[in-house]
């Protein structure tokens, strides 16, 4: 145990110095394989990771590509029982239900049946006498809800503990008036009851209960055949308990019954189960022209990644590893977003019950994500998640996901190209859009690129275009001095003309 632990030890700081080991080197043909080399490196991380924070049982997986490629598993579903925890044991995973939610909601937008701007008064009435805050307040939408826009206030722990409230109970409390605490659309702050009162939408509009709703039309068609809401249901060897770490012991806490609030938090699931619909997820990219076979459009898929309200900007990160890297985060339709200073995004949710703590996180670029659930009272598992990502990317070397150059792109380069050094009579060419020798004159342009091309030396070879989008790229000339650097823009026209261009020296390291 000690070797493997150092050999852990070694592996992680090699990472950290980023030293290359050459273990990991990565080519097309063995990108699996390479991240298979990691998968003790995960099972040490979250062995140790649950010994740390006493966990009574832990379970993660990791999804690549959209098939779940590696399953780990610590620890007791019953600390009485000793039931083991497995990839097929049935965990609540609080919050993390809130992204079928807005699943359900985005597939009725898709079938016609109500529209994201509708007034939440159009489907719960008794929001229609709700007093605001001040009196030129806009009415809470559908999408105040989705993106935690809606004043409510922030609602946990409280909200935590109405997962067994009844429909006639949740109206009850909305006829009674609600405390805002802020005004609809101005400001971002997380609300369950919100949530819940988007399960009852889904519920008005669909004319089956939430739970059934979301069991049709979006987990028997993904195969989630072992997925729960109410956990009396559940078989009760597959359970997982909860607990709280209190006075050096685990207090078993009560299980919450389904209920109104079930929309916000309630769903039961496993690790199996779940990377279904983390595949999902990840399959939604990229854009492309193959068959969409559901449950949900791709393109639905795709917008509920996309970041709707800013949560927040942490000039002061430092996850996973220390490092200082700023972020921005996000709240999207039930999923948060967050990008690094290194460009890297994640998209997932956590999720957090008296007895549970999970957290599942992709990261569309590189095709991968992983999930972990635990049964202790608020189990922190978006930070091992982060670190488990990361380590991943770092060792096995992966890259992000390429887009592919369109033609007219490379087509506008090589007749770009073509007029280098010299802008012999650019004016002729077909393939400058009109603003263009307004902005750039052929003396001025002629003057920088031979300088350019002088002091680089002779040019070897001309480099693969990387796309930035469709109509925007970059490529490198290079030089036996130096490398150019070539940038340009194209406009929206059909066919697109070159409506913006930069040129830059790139020096040469020397050896």
């Amino acid at each position: 145990m000690k070797n493997k632990f150092l050999k852990f030890l070694i592996t992680v700081v090699l990472l950290l110095i980023g030293i290359d080991n050459g273990i990991y080197a990565q080519t097309k043909d063995d990108t699996v394989k390479n991240i298979e080399a990691t998968f003790p490196v995960i099972d040490e991380m979250f062995s140790s990771y649950a010994k740390q924070n006493h966990f009574p049982g832990v379970v993660y997986g990791l999804v690549l590509n959209g098939k779940l490629i590696h399953t780990g598993n610590l620890g007791y579903l019953n600390t009485s029982q000793k039931n083991k925890a497995d990839s097929k044991s049935q965990f609540r995973i609080a919050s993390m239900t809130k992204s079928f939610t807005a699943m359900a909601i985005v597939q009725l937008r898709d079938e016609g049946k109500l529209k994201l701007d509708d007034p939440v008064s159009l489907y719960i009435p008794e929001m229609a006498a709700q007093k605001y805050l001040t009196t030129d307040a806009s009415p809470i939408t559908i999408r105040h809800l989705l993106t935690h826009a809606a004043g409510f206030p922030e609602d946990n722990p409280w909200g935590d503990r109405q997962m067994a409230k009844s429909d006639e109970e949740f109206i009850a409390m909305i006829k009674k008036g609600i405390s805002f605490s802020n005004a609809p659309g101005l400001t971002f702050e997380y609300s369950n009851m919100g949530y819940a009162m988007l399960g009852y939408i889904i519920k008005k509009v669909s004319g089956q209960s939430y739970q059934t709703y979301i069991t049709e039309n979006i987990l028997k068609p993904l195969g989630m055949l072992h997925t729960y809401f109410e956990y009396s249901k559940v078989p009760p060897n597959e359970l997982a308990h909860g607990y709280r770490w209190f006075n050096e012991k685990w207090v078993e806490q009560p299980m919450l019954h389904d209920g109104t609030y079930g929309a916000m938090g309630g769903m039961i699931t496993s690790i199996e189960d779940f990377s279904k619909y983390t595949a999902l997820h990840l399959t939604a990219w990229p854009p492309r022209n193959d068959p969409d076979n559901g449950p949900v459009k791709r393109s639905s898929v795709r917008e509920m990644q996309f970041p709707s309200n800013i949560g927040s900007f942490n000039p002061q990160n430092t996850y996973p590893y220390n490092r200082l890297c700023p972020t921005v985060t996000a709240y999207c339709y039930g999923l948060v977003w967050t990008k690094y200073c290194n460009n890297i995004v994640y998209i997932g949710h956590g999720g957090g019950l008296p007895g549970f703590g999970s957290n599942w996180k992709i990261m569309p670029d590189y095709g991968i994500g992983i999930i972990s659930f635990s049964n202790l009272t608020y189990a922190d598992m978006n930070l091992i998640n982060l670190k488990v990502l990361d380590t991943v990317i770092a060792l096995a070397k992966l890259k992000p996901r390429q887009l592919p150059v369109s033609a007219i792109l490379n087509q506008r380069k090589n007749e770009l190209v073509s007029l280098l050094p010299e802008w012999k009579n650019p004016e002729a060419k077909p393939i400058f859009a009109e603003n263009f020798f307004m902005d750039y004159f052929p003396d001025s342009l002629r003057k920088e690129a031979t300088a350019l091309f002088n002091k680089a030396g002779k040019i070897s070879k001309t480099g693969e275009l990387i796309p930035e989008n469709n109509l925007r790229g970059s490529f490198i000339l290079e030089g036996e001095n130096n490398d150019i650097e070539i940038s340009f823009t194209l406009t929206p026209e059909n066919p697109p003309l070159i409506q913006e261009y930069n040129i830059k020296e790139i020096k040469k390291t020397k050896k």
